[in-house]
Formats: C-alpha cells, structure tokens, sequence
C-alpha cells in the first residue's frame, strides 16, 4: 500500500531554514504529481507547492512563493520542501501528499494519499 513518511521538521527561528523530506513506497512514485501542504491549529489545511511527476513543473501559494523550493527525486523515491527565509506564520504541521491525477492542483481533494505530517514552529 502507499506509505508517505515526512521528516525534517523542527523548532527555527525567524529567518532560519530547513528541508523537509517525504519519503514514497508502495507505487510507482515518478507516475504521479506530489505535493505539500500545511495546516496550523484551528485552520483548514491550505497547498503550499505541487510539482508535476517528471519535475519539470512546479506551483506556489503566494505566500510562499521566492522563500520555497519543492523539488523530487525519482530515482529515490522522495519528495522534498527548502525552506528558507521562515518566519512565525509558517508555523503548521506540514503535509505531503500524492497526486489523483497527472496534474498538479492545489485542492486536497486532487490528492488520494498523505504522510502523517511533521511540525515546523517558527519563533519570532
């Protein structure tokens, strides 16, 4: 079955950078499209970057957008998310997520599988 595992998260301060890594097994990972997203306490779970199943493509929130990378490696079965520039209003639980489809979206709903997240805190 499809197993997404996330890591990388931790406790930053503003200004600080990390990369969160999303480890894929159990399909064929360069046949889909991946994603990240994020959802702080008490708010719905928002797309932060998507990437199409080669690479060649890749989405931002707007929020984001200059300060994150997401990029894949198929060969190793990964995902991952650069972070740079973080500031306090990052802070979530963060999520990767596999593609329904061949085309990136920034709905959930286009996404059929997730990781169990892992907790990026961002201290001002």
């Amino acid at each position: 079955q499809v197993s997404l595992v996330e890591s990388g998260g931790g406790l930053v301060q503003a200004g600080d950078s990390l990369r969160l890594s999303c480890a894929a097994s159990g399909y064929t990972f360069s046949n889909y499209p991946m994603a990240w997203f994020r959802q702080a306490p008490g708010k719905e779970r928002d797309f932060v970057a998507g990437i199409t199943w080669g690479g060649a493509a890749t989405y931002y929130a707007d929020s984001v957008k200059g300060r994150f990378t997401i990029s894949r490696d198929n060969a190793k079965n990964t995902l991952y998310l650069q972070m740079n520039g973080l500031k306090p209003e990052d802070t979530a639980v963060y999520y990767c997520a596999k593609g329904r489809r061949r085309i990136v979206g920034n709905d959930a709903r286009e996404y059929d599988s997730w990781g169990q997240g892992t907790q990026v805190t961002v201290s001002s």
